[in-house]
């Protein structure tokens, strides 16, 4: 079985990171982790990415303002890995999709898009808005990257009932358990080549 290149975005923890890794070394998902980019210095998915002898690099939110030159500097630093496909896992600059890496990059968000998604829509901000609207059903996108923040064509969801007395971090917590199958199930789909970009659009084998 061929093994696929993965480059991984993350802000943060890297806990999305660690469960990819965990699909990886059980067989369930056809690649390897070959750098692990980060906007911002010491997060706890760099530690996760050493844990396992994965390359690091940061690409500075700080030093690279606005999403053309924050682009470009990422485009940099991502094809020397030549990777397959560019997973995102929490990651909180918003950029515009680099030059030759259209349909090679995912995301997985905290709601159902396009409800709940654009500029300032991240985390907990997410999932304070689900409650302040009295919604009953939330759950994750999977989708591909473009240039409109959260707007790229939508892979798979799963929705996660929102429950009477519910908190943030309670639905935070359901919401990112639906994230951990999902994503790495969607992931091994593309690798496989059953779920493809074409023409900007979702494109599945029968």
């Amino acid at each position: 079985m061929t093994t696929s290149r993965i480059a991984f975005l993350l802000s943060g923890s890297g806990s999305t990171l660690r469960n990819l890794i965990g699909h990886i070394e059980r067989g369930t998902v056809a690649g390897e982790v070959v750098v692990v980019i980060s906007d911002r210095p010491r997060v706890g998915g760099f530690d996760i990415a050493g844990e396992h002898g994965i390359p690091t690099a940061l690409v500075s939110r700080k030093k690279h303002r606005g999403a053309a030159a924050y682009s470009s500097a990422l485009g940099e630093v991502l094809r020397p890995h030549d990777a397959d496909l560019v997973v995102s896992g929490g990651f909180l600059t918003i950029y515009d999709v680099p030059p030759g890496f259209e349909g090679r990059m995912i995301n997985v968000h905290p709601s159902l898009l396009p409800a709940f998604g654009g500029k300032g829509m991240w985390g907990h901000h997410v999932h304070e808005a689900v409650l302040a609207r009295g919604c009953r059903v939330s759950g994750c996108t999977v989708h591909y990257v473009n240039d409109d923040v959260d707007g790229g064509p939508i892979i798979e969801q799963v929705p996660v009932p929102v429950r009477a007395n519910d908190t943030a971090e309670a639905l935070a917590a359901r919401v990112q358990e639906a994230e951990r199958e999902i994503y790495p199930r969607v992931i091994a789909e593309i690798l496989a080549g059953a779920i493809r970009w074409e023409d900007g659009k979702v494109v599945r084998d029968a």
